[in-house]
């Protein structure tokens, strides 16, 4: 069996599952997700899996007996106009790690749970990782009466599609008998490519804080008011813009993003008296991250005296770092060593099912390279020779795996 090129017609296969559009578009509890469960059950049944859809919508595929149990999950849906590969090559893998055990004939020391989440990509609604939470226990009951935009509440999507959302409580594991969770997902930036590494261990998925700024200055008439009486709140936050960039090009590892900005009164003619943006930042190490915010307090201040506008910040998200477990990830190295030749260890700055499911059981990442970085794009692109690598660490890591 040529295992990467299985993968590769699996997942063209599985793109078909998908809104018409230049890429995927494949939304949880809709005709599309419906199709991508009819091909993924296929996929398990061939491993010598059982199947079942649990009351979050999460399809399982179980090898293997006993009580304890190793998981290994991705999510099926996309993004808009998404790529192929993001999330759905997880559960390819994961299904052909085990058929490949299967067709040599090797024994499970534990049982292996495959796991195709719903919804990681939060597109429907304004929650997301209700799988993996749903799992660890972590579920809070108010996420079901959210709604999308024709008024449908997740809970009522989740009975109409055939789960229970009354029986979501219940999912909960017991974390005694979970010995950890591996997700296998493509790498959506360039390290691996640039460093020529077809496979990549994680060593944690970095922690996220996102913050209000709001400059606010005068407005007046663009043609009358001298450049040198002005308090253009737009200058302001550009010095703050590019201090921000600047010192985050001096921590490593630390990410700091400006990704929304809106102007008051927005015209072309008038000084814009308020500016309202979002910094994000990220990083492996939650001190760097909060350390960087207090900085980004001291500058925006310096900047607000010296543009005379006022300035203000405050923190609206925040979500901790999560590292790997570290026995895992020597194990997944170890397994990855065994097929290719250099492994880099490397952080994940996007956030994944596996950090909802670190709350329930240890957990480790295998980042597999994907050409130029790119992600949640139609060009997404995992080449056969590297999934083909991936099926094979995979399944030498759980091979390996002790009772």
């Amino acid at each position: 069996m040529d295992w990467g090129r299985e993968a590769e017609d699996r997942l063209n296969r599985i793109a078909r599952c998908s809104l018409p559009g230049a890429g995927i578009t494949r939304f949880p509890f809709t005709d599309e997700h419906r199709a991508a469960l009819e091909e993924i059950k296929s996929w398990m049944l061939r491993a010598g899996m059982t199947t079942r859809l649990d009351a979050a919508a999460t399809l399982v595929g179980r090898a293997g007996t006993g009580d304890k149990v190793f998981l290994i999950g991705s999510h099926q849906d996309s993004v808009r106009d998404g790529g192929r590969y993001d999330g759905i090559m997880g559960i390819v893998i994961g299904s052909l790690a085990v058929e490949k055990l299967k067709a040599e004939g090797k024994d499970l020391a534990v049982a292996v749970e495959v796991l195709a989440f719903a919804d990681e990509e939060g597109v429907t609604f304004p929650t997301a990782l209700l799988g993996p939470r749903a799992l660890a226990g972590t579920v809070d009951p108010a996420v079901l009466s959210m709604t999308d935009r024709t008024g449908e509440t997740l809970r009522d999507a989740l009975n109409r599609f055939g789960a229970d959302a009354q029986g979501i409580a219940a999912l909960a594991r017991d974390p005694g008998n979970v010995v950890g969770y591996l997700e296998v997902h493509i790498e959506q930036g360039p390290a691996l490519e640039q460093a020529d590494a077809a496979l990549g261990v994680v060593t944690g998925i970095c922690g996220i804080e996102r913050n209000t700024v709001v400059f606010e200055g005068d407005t007046g008439h663009a043609g009358t008011v001298p450049m040198e009486s002005r308090r253009d709140a737009l200058v302001a936050a550009s010095d703050f813009i590019a201090a921000v960039h600047d010192s985050a090009c001096r921590i490593d590892g630390l990410r700091a993003t400006i990704g929304a900005l809106t102007l008051h009164p927005g015209v072309a003619n008038a000084i814009p008296s308020r500016v309202e943006l979002v910094l994000e930042i990220r990083s492996l190490l939650d001190m760097d991250r909060e350390r960087f915010a207090v900085d980004a307090v001291k500058a925006g201040a310096e900047i607000g005296d010296r543009r005379n506008v006022a300035f203000s910040m405050h923190r609206s998200y925040q979500q901790p770092a999560v590292p790997a477990d570290a026995m895992l990830v020597d194990a997944l190295d170890q397994a990855c060593q065994s097929v290719c030749p250099t492994v880099p260890r490397l952080p994940s700055g996007a956030t994944h099912d596996a950090s909802a499911m670190a709350d329930l059981c240890p957990m480790a990442m295998l980042f597999v390279r994907c050409r130029g970085g790119l992600s949640h794009r139609p060009e997404e692109y995992a080449s056969p020779e590297d999934m083909a690598a991936a099926v094979s660490a995979t399944a030498a890591f759980l091979s390996a795996l002790a009772g």
